[in-house]
């Protein structure tokens, strides 16, 4: 390139949209360029200044993220929040979502209470990012690092943590980062002395993951010690050998501590038991669950968030098979739901010939009832709005344009 070539002057002048329209120009020019015509030390040179555009972007992404975040501008496109706006408004999905809050959070400069605007939480971090010398990937894994770093640690001693860190991805890809991380949270907590309560909860989670095509869904979690003490306890009675165990109709029920159970029941259960240890452990937290739901009953105030309310086609039903459809967003064989409907309270909803006609009720009361939100799940199976994909017993009526004018009602 043409060392005289001044291309900062060019645009020294336009707004951000005029920069915009100019990048998207020179991104269908790019598509178009010539690259046969350059040498092997040109297409490395290339692509050198393809990731240093790239990885530079991530402050103007930064600090969009957080103007509509701060002026809640995402409320005008009818979300509830940043990250509906993402996942949902421009489509990228769930894991992106949360990848943009994150760059953001560590690279954008949020507005305090008092109306500065703060310093990025990674400054080492977002000067060589500005620079174009780190992607995204290494900021994600500096940020993750970062949020290991033990409550009790000293100002200095974590902005000295940041800056090796940004140096180190400099030259290092993310695993290589990660491993110089590993090694700074050892340099500063050796024997483990400085981590306390505040860093186990801030770091505590527990994810349900999305179906799979044979409908099985994994867990991840991150449990405190309390947390994981409890479910060791309660674990070891529920998942005893011989316990719960949905091939033996003769398995008992519940806790193997539970008072009146007959041992030599237990005994002979447990010897036609099986089953592994964790195949043990996932049907005593189905047994949990179903005795919770026995505990509780009916959920109150009409609510269908904490209900088992499930839709399936009359054909699947006849021929036990297919898949029915939870108010959570659950994908559910119909096999099981045969087993499953033996033991709760059943709702029945029908529909006249193959159509549905839609429930009146006036404006002059907000929330429908629970028969309505029934039979609007039974009719439209969750939001009715193209692309959402948000539970319906979490909304109900999720988009409803007479109230909002084509807007969200969550």
């Amino acid at each position: 390139m043409d060392d005289a070539f001044d291309a900062l002057a060019l645009v020294a002048d336009l707004c951000p949209e005029q920069l915009l329209a100019v990048q998207d120009a020179a991104e269908k020019q790019l598509q178009e360029a010539a690259l046969a015509r350059q040498n092997e030390d040109g297409l490395l040179d290339l692509l050198e200044a393809r990731e240093r555009t790239l990885a530079a972007r991530q402050i103007f992404d930064a600090a969009l993220y957080v103007e509509l975040s701060d002026r809640g501008a995402y409320r005008k496109g009818g979300f509830v929040s940043p990250f509906a706006l993402y996942s949902g408004g421009l489509r990228l999905g769930e894991g992106e979502a949360h990848r943009r809050a994150r760059l953001a959070t560590a690279l954008g400069r949020f507005t305090a209470m008092t109306g500065e605007r703060l310093e990025p939480s990674l400054t080492a971090t977002e000067a060589a990012v500005a620079d174009g010398e780190i992607g995204r990937e290494n900021v994600l894994v500096i940020a993750e690092v970062m949020e290991k770093v033990p409550a009790a640690a000293t100002t200095g001693d974590r902005t000295k943590a940041e800056a090796m860190l940004a140096e180190a991805a400099k030259t290092l890809g993310p695993n290589g980062v990660g491993v110089v991380g590993n090694r700074i949270l050892a340099w500063l907590d050796p024997d483990g002395e400085l981590s306390d309560d505040t860093d186990r909860r801030r770091q505590r989670s527990f994810s349900l993951q999305g179906q799979d095509r044979q409908l099985m869904s994994k867990i991840r979690a991150r449990l405190t010690p309390v947390a994981r003490a409890r479910l060791e306890v309660t674990l070891a009675q529920w998942a005893a050998p011989g316990m719960n165990n949905p091939d033996d109709p003769e398995s008992p029920r519940g806790a193997a501590d539970q008072p009146g159970l007959d041992p030599a029941v237990l005994a002979a259960a447990a010897e036609r038991d099986d089953r592994s240890l964790t195949q043990r452990q996932h049907d005593a937290l189905q047994a949990l669950m179903e005795w919770e739901r026995a505990q509780t009953g009916v959920a109150p105030n009409g609510s269908l968030s904490s209900e088992l309310v499930i839709t399936v086609a009359e054909t699947d039903l006849a021929r036990q098979a297919g898949v029915a459809l939870t108010a959570t967003g659950t994908r559910l064989p119909v096999g099981d739901l045969v087993q499953l409907a033996g033991s709760v309270v059943p709702w029945l909803e029908v529909f006249a010939g193959a159509g549905s006609q839609v429930l009146y009720f006036g404006r002059g009361r907000r929330l429908a009832s629970r028969a309505q939100r029934l039979a609007l799940f039974g009719r439209d199976r969750g939001c009715t709005t193209v692309g959402c994909s948000v539970p319906f017993a979490r909304t109900q009526a999720h988009h409803m344009p007479d109230w909002t004018d084509g807007g969200r009602t969550d």
